[in-house]
Formats: C-alpha cells, structure tokens, sequence
C-alpha cells in the first residue's frame, strides 16, 4: 500500500501490510482490460442479481409457507432473519476470500453451494431444516459480493465507475424484482416452486460463470486468520472506508425502515392494500435502479466524492417530501410513494456506487476485502432501520418512519459534507481511480 502523506489519505499500519503478489497480478494491465467484453459486463451483473435476489424471495410468501408448514408467524418469521444473518456472517467470513484465491473459483462454488441450500430448501419435510436452508442460502448468497470486485478488477481504471454501476444495476434489480416475481410464483405454484425456480436460475448463471469468466490471480498470500485480522486494520488505516460505510449505513437505515414497514402500513387506513401492492412499489424502485450506471459515469468524470452528495441529498429529499402524505387524497398518496420510492432507491443506489468506487481505489489488493468492510456497515443499517421502522410505526405511524428516514439521510450527508482533509483525501482517491 501506498503513503500519501501529503493529501491526507491515511495508509495502513505497517502490521496490516499484505503479502503481495507482484503488481502485475494485482491490476489489470490495458491488455487484461480487454477481456471485459459486453458480453462479460452483461453476465457479470445477471450473476449478481441472480445471486443476491434468494435473500428476499421468502418476504412475500411467509403467509402461504406458514400455512403450508403449521409454523406460527414467530418461527416463519425466522426464514428470512436467518437468511439475513447468514449474509452478514458470509460477508465478514467469506467475501475476503477473493483476494486470497482465484474469484472465478470462490464464485463457483458458492454458486454451487447456493443452489444445494435452495434445492434442499424447495425439499425441505419440516420447518425445522428449511430454517437451517435458510442460513445456508444466505451464506452461499454472498457470492454477489466476489462478482463486483471481479468486475472492478477486469474494468480499465477510466470507466471503473461505470462498469461497477452497470453490474450493481444487476444486483439492484435482483434485490427489488425479488419479491414481486417471488410473490407472483409463490401464489400460482406455491413456495416449494419459488426456492426451486430459484435454483435452476443460480445453476444456469453457474454454468454459464464456469464458461464464460477468466481466471484471476490472487492479490495477497495471507494466512485466512490474518486475512479476517487484516479487516479490523484496513478500518483503523483508510479513513476514506470508515466515511463510506458510516455514510452508507446511516442511509441503509432510513431505507430499510420504508421498505420493511411498507406492506403494513399499505394495509391500513386508508389504503386496505394487500402484499401484492406493496411489491408493486419495488418497480418503481426497480426503475431507479436501471438509471445506476449513469452515477458510475458521473463518477469516472467528476469525482466519487460529488456523486455521493448527490446521492445522499437525492435520497433525504425523497424521503421527507413522503412528509407531505397526510395533505393529499389516498391515490395522490400512493403516486407520491411511488415517486419518492423512486427518488431514494436512485440516491441510495447512487452513492453505494461511488462509494465502491471509492474505496476500490484505496487498496487494488485488498478489494474483497474493502467491499466487505463496506457491505457489513450497510447491512447493519438495514438491520437497525427495519427493527426500528417497525417500532415507530406500531407506536407512532407513518410519519415518524418519515421522520426517522429523513433523519438518516440528512446524517449520510453531512457524513459526506464534512472537514476539508476528509474532502481531500476523497479528491486524491478520485485521482487514482
């Protein structure tokens, strides 16, 4: 790693210093780059989408697999937290794994892997082994996270920003198509049939990764104990990591407290709307999501550090304009909703972009793991806002999830708005990106 002493970037500690291979493996050289062809970018973002979207297929259809398995809604609701939990586990545990090996080979098996947990899943007799399927497949899940820095890896370092945008694309997409095509199965097949469309679907992206995906050389030879050590020490050295997970978390709040509170909110007064509106609104979110590649271009032209703004204030102005809700009429409501759902899936969508590609020009060596660093921030926030959405809502309504969103991103910006050094180390990151 480098010391840039002079623009503020902090380096790590000299104990944190990877055992390198020569920089040769470590980026691609303009020739490597070529390897990213369309057709690459194209299976590279389907396998993320594919690969993160098993995490949300079982929101929708906990009614129909309660029935079905004579659970109660406390044990059913394990389902999905265990599959949350195994991310967050495979995040921290799993994703460094990639600088360490060939990520061709961790991708493949985890996509392996995923589709065991799914099948074992779809098969599964009793409630008891589908919430151990449930773990498993959020574990395997993280392989979504080896395919984005693979991505950044093979992309020239002048449109890294757009090449890691249009892969997120896929992965954004997975994650808010999940539950309306989840939802749609689950209530003409039944659940079974969801986790088993699931598993065809990773299989298929699996041959087609065993195909179509070059090899990579690993980028450090750390031991795997110093490997998850080197986690802890790549956050006390890139102050540039602890802004972009603390921003992107704060924002991960107020974004889980809408989504999570949505449907619960949709079946009351004045509305009386059930499941399937509420994964109606993951199109529009959905929409946002496809205008993602244009951060990365803005990032590759300006600078991280202004996309992040305006991601941030995008979100924050989307979420407190819902606060004008209880003025309107109940259609005029659900068009606003739909327009704001809009609104902060862009802006958040926005800034996770560049703040990838920040922080994949802190390290090229250590990108799993940055990513991992990163990803775990913004799941902690996801896991707070929907804890804390629900609370809010069931004791003061609607309006103080607003509120509480609104705060969130108001916080995520003044994170990204803060001292001047912090700025400057974002503008030197910006230049070596």
């Amino acid at each position: 790693m480098s010391t840039m002493h002079d623009t503020g970037v902090e380096a790590c500690e000299p104990v944190c210093e990877p055992v390198a291979l020569p920089a040769a493996s470590t980026e691609p050289a303009a020739g490597g780059s070529a390897l990213l062809t369309p057709r690459l970018v194209l299976l590279l973002a389907a396998g993320a989408g594919l690969g993160v979207a098993p995490l949300y297929y079982s929101q929708p259809m906990l009614g129909v697999l309660g029935a079905d398995t004579g659970a109660s809604a406390r044990i059913v609701g394990l389902v999905p937290t265990l599959t949350q939990l195994g991310y967050a586990v495979g995040i921290l545990f799993l994703a460094p794994l990639g600088d360490r090996f060939d990520r061709r080979r961790v991708i493949l098996v985890k996509a392996a892997s995923l589709v065991a947990a799914l099948l074992l899943a779809a098969l599964s007799p009793s409630i008891g082994l589908l919430l151990v399927a449930s773990l498993a497949t959020g574990i395997a899940a993280t392989l979504a996270q080896d395919i984005v820095p693979a991505a950044a890896m093979l992309a020239p370092q002048a449109h890294r920003g757009k090449v890691v945008g249009t892969v997120m694309t896929g992965l954004l997409l997975g994650i808010l198509l999940s539950r309306v095509v989840s939802g749609c199965v689950a209530g003409e097949l039944g659940w079974r049939a969801t986790f088993g469309l699931a598993a065809a679907s990773v299989a298929a992206i699996g041959v087609a990764s065993w195909r179509g995906l070059p090899r990579f050389a690993p980028t450090t030879t750390l031991p795997y104990g110093a490997l998850l050590a080197s986690l802890a020490q790549l956050w006390r050295g890139h102050r540039a990591l602890r802004r972009a997970a603390l921003a992107q978390g704060l924002l991960a709040i107020g974004f889980s407290a809408f989504w999570s509170t949505l449907a619960m909110m949709l079946r009351g007064a004045p509305f009386h709307l059930g499941s399937a509106a509420a994964g109606a609104f993951g199109l529009a979110g959905a929409a946002g999501a496809l205008a993602a590649p244009l951060a990365g271009r803005l990032a590759d032209r300006r600078g991280p550090e202004l996309v992040t703004r305006l991601g941030a204030a995008l979100a924050t102005l989307s979420f407190a304009a819902m606060g004008f809700m209880p003025l309107l009429s109940p259609h005029a409501q659900l068009a606003l909703l739909a327009v704001c759902a809009l609104g902060f899936d862009l802006g958040f969508q926005t800034m996770l972009i560049a703040h990838q590609t920040i922080i994949y020009g802190l390290d090229p060596v250590a990108r799993s793991r940055l990513n991992a660093v990163l990803f775990v921030g913004m799941f902690i926030g996801m896991a707070t806002g929907a804890a804390a959405g629900s609370v809010l809502l069931a004791q003061w309504g609607w309006t103080a999830v607003t509120v509480l969103a609104t705060t969130m991103g108001l916080a995520a910006l003044t994170v990204r708005l803060c001292s001047p050094a912090a700025q400057a180390t974002d503008l030197a990151i910006a230049a070596r990106v």
